[in-house]
């Protein structure tokens, strides 16, 4: 019979991996329509600085032309997108039995930890702006806080739930 305890950490943790799941889902998904969201957001970016505007102007263009002249290129953006659903189904694991797959959660917080050489490295070389180098390492810090307090819940149950390998 399960406790009172043991039924809120399993309702945190479930929380914490759906909301990873879901976010892990959409910012993959956003790569597919790439060229729409861009041009919708190029021209309804007024308010922002002009600083973004200019980047995102030169990026619509940049891929508008791209997808024109080579489309087969955009197949890249549509296996990122694949790679972010793909790597969301781990987590139905943790999402059923957390304390036998705490390693799926441990494998997110790698992940997300991994975020930050990449941006900080490829970033410069692909002449990305810093400011979206940051952007885009709030996403590991976004996602590494999410699983770490899945991770410490996970630990909690697994002290109040005796846990048997089979």
């Amino acid at each position: 019979m399960k406790t009172l305890a043991e039924q809120q950490l399993k309702t945190k943790i479930r929380y914490w991996i759906i909301f990873f799941i879901v976010f892990l889902i959409l910012s993959g998904i956003t790569a597919f329509p790439i060229e729409t969201e861009l041009a919708f957001i190029s021209s309804h970016s007024g308010s922002l600085p002009i600083v973004i505007q200019n980047w995102l102007s030169t990026i619509y263009n940049s891929v508008r032309i791209t997808n024109e002249t080579f489309p087969y290129l955009s197949y890249g953006t549509d296996w990122l997108a694949f790679a972010h659903i793909v790597i969301a189904v781990i987590f139905i694991g943790p999402l059923i039995d957390p304390v036998r797959n705490i390693w799926c959660i441990q494998f997110g917080m790698i992940a997300c930890v991994m975020i930050f050489p990449l941006a900080l490295i490829a970033g410069p070389v692909r002449h990305i702006p810093f400011y979206w180098q940051m952007i885009d390492c709030s996403f590991g810090i976004i996602g590494f806080f999410s699983l770490y307090f899945c991770y410490k819940n996970i630990r909690e149950l697994e002290l109040l739930t005796p846990y048997t390998k089979q």
